[in-house]
C-alpha cells in the first residue's frame, strides 16, 4: 500500500494547491485535512473541478492508452503529452520485473499524474489471464475458485490481487469476469445464480482493498462462441435470457456495491435481441437505455479494448471513438497502438467541436470519471 498512499498524497497536494483558490466551501478545507468522504461534497467538487478543464482535458479523461515497452521512451512521452488521458493500462510487454514497474508506475504519476490523477491498469484476472507470469505467482483461474463451491474464496483471492497490484503502483484492474461460462478458465461457472455470488464476493474483496475494479464483459459474453478480438461475435439468446440469466451477476453487484468504486466494461458482440444494427460498446439502447437507464447504473462505462476485429474490421477509429461515446461510454480502452489513440482522439475532439456530442453529454462522463478519483483520494 505504501506507493498507493504516495499517490493519495500527490492528489491532495493537487487539490490543496489548485482547487482551494477555485472552491471556498468547506469541501477543500475537509480534503485538505484528509477527512472521510462523507465531510466532502464530492459532486460540488467534481463540478468545480470540471468548470476548470479545457476541452481538450476532458476528452483526455476519457481515455485509456496503452503505451509501447518498459519505458517512458520518447514516442510514449509525444503520445501522453499530446492525449494527457484519464488512464494507462500496462501489458506484459511494458512489465519485466516488480521493480521496474514499480518505477514505471511512479514515473507515470509523477510526471502525468500532477494535475489530475492517472487511472493506472492492468488484467490480472487470475489462471491464463495473468501478467509478469515470470515475475509473479499467478492467481487461481476463477474456474477453479468456481469449482471450490465457496464464493469466499473469490473474496480472499481478489484482496490478495488488489494487495499485489498496490504494491505494484496499480490502482485500477480489469477483473472480476462477470460472464456466465465464459472459455479459457474465465468464468465462476455456468450456473448464473453462483457466478453472480462469487462475482459479488470477488467485488467484496476489491471493496475491501480500496482497489477499482471492473466488471466485465456486459451484457455477458459467455454464449459468444468466437473471439471478438478477431471478427464479429453474434449472440442469438432472447432479450428475456440475456436479462435473466446474462446480466445477473452484473445486476447483483450493481445492488450491492456503491457506483464510485468500479468500472462495468461492455463488449463488442452483437446481440441482436437487444439492437439489430450495432455492436453492445456502440449501441445507445444496450449502453444507455438499458444499462444506464433501465438498470440504473450511474457510474463509469468503458469499452473493451477498441483495437479488436469486432470493431476495427469495420469502423475507422475517428468514427468507433465518437459513436462510442454517442452511445453513452465514458471511458475508451484503447490497449495497442498510438496511432489508434491519436485518431480516436482528435475524432472524438472535433465531434464536440463541431456538435456532434454535446458538451453537456461529454461533461456527464468526465464528471464519472473524477467522482471515482475524488472517492479513491479519501478511502485509506
Amino acid at each position: 500500500m505504501k506507493f498507493y498512499r504516495c499517490w493519495q498524497r500527490l492528489f491532495l497536494g493537487f487539490l490543496g494547491a489548485a482547487l482551494l483558490l477555485l472552491y471556498t466551501g468547506p469541501g477543500i478545507a475537509a480534503a485538505s485535512a484528509g477527512e472521510s468522504p462523507a465531510a466532502v461534497d464530492m459532486n460540488k467538487l467534481a463540478d468545480t473541478m470540471l468548470a476548470n478543464m479545457s476541452i481538450e482535458q476532458k476528452v483526455g479523461q476519457m481515455m485509456m492508452v496503452g503505451i509501447h515497452g518498459p519505458s517512458l521512451d520518447k514516442e510514449n512521452q509525444a503520445l501522453l503529452q499530446q492525449i494527457q488521458p484519464g488512464g494507462v493500462i500496462l501489458y506484459d510487454d511494458n512489465m519485466k520485473s516488480q521493480a521496474q514497474v514499480r518505477q514505471l508506475n511512479q514515473q507515470l504519476q509523477a510526471k502525468y499524474g500532477q494535475k489530475m490523477p492517472l487511472f493506472i491498469s492492468v488484467d490480472e484476472e487470475g489462471g491464463l489471464v495473468s501478467r509478469m507470469k515470470n515475475d509473479l505467482t499467478p492467481p487461481p483461474s476463477q474456474e477453479a475458485i468456481g469449482r471450490t463451491g465457496k464464493p469466499e474464496r473469490a473474496r480472499e483471492a481478489a484482496g490478495q490481487i488488489a494487495r499485489n497490484l498496490h504494491a505494484l503502483g496499480f490502482n485500477v484492474n480489469f477483473a472480476p469476469v462477470a460472464d456466465v461460462g465464459s472459455g479459457r478458465e474465465r468464468s465462476f461457472g455456468r450456473d448464473p445464480k453462483r457466478v453472480a455470488d462469487f462475482v459479488q464476493q470477488a467485488a467484496a474483496g476489491y471493496e475491501e482493498t480500496n482497489m477499482v475494479y471492473t466488471l466485465k464483459h456486459f451484457p455477458g459474453i459467455g454464449r459468444g462462441h468466437t473471439d471478438s478480438h478477431l471478427d464479429t461475435v453474434v449472440v442469438d439468446a432472447p432479450r428475456e435470457v440475456l436479462q435473466r440469466e446474462d446480466m445477473l451477476p452484473f445486476r447483483q453487484a450493481m445492488a450491492q456495491y456503491r457506483p464510485e468504486n468500479y468500472f462495468i466494461m461492455v463488449s463488442h458482440i452483437s446481440y441482436p435481441a437487444l439492437d439489430a444494427n450495432n455492436p453492445a460498446s456502440l449501441s445507445s439502447i444496450i449502453v444507455t437505455d438499458m444499462l444506464r437507464r433501465q438498470l440504473g447504473w450511474q457510474g463509469v462505462i468503458i469499452t473493451d479494448a477498441m483495437e479488436m476485429g469486432a470493431l476495427a474490421k469495420y469502423y475507422s477509429f475517428e468514427e468507433m471513438g465518437v459513436k462510442a461515446v454517442q452511445a453513452g461510454e465514458d471511458l475508451l480502452l484503447i490497449a495497442h497502438g498510438h496511432e489508434a489513440a491519436k485518431q480516436i482522439y482528435q475524432g472524438i475532439l472535433k465531434a464536440v467541436r463541431n456538435g456532434e456530442i454535446s458538451q453537456e453529454r461529454l461533461d456527464a462522463s468526465v464528471k464519472r470519471i473524477l467522482l471515482v478519483k475524488l472517492h479513491h483520494l479519501f478511502q485509506a
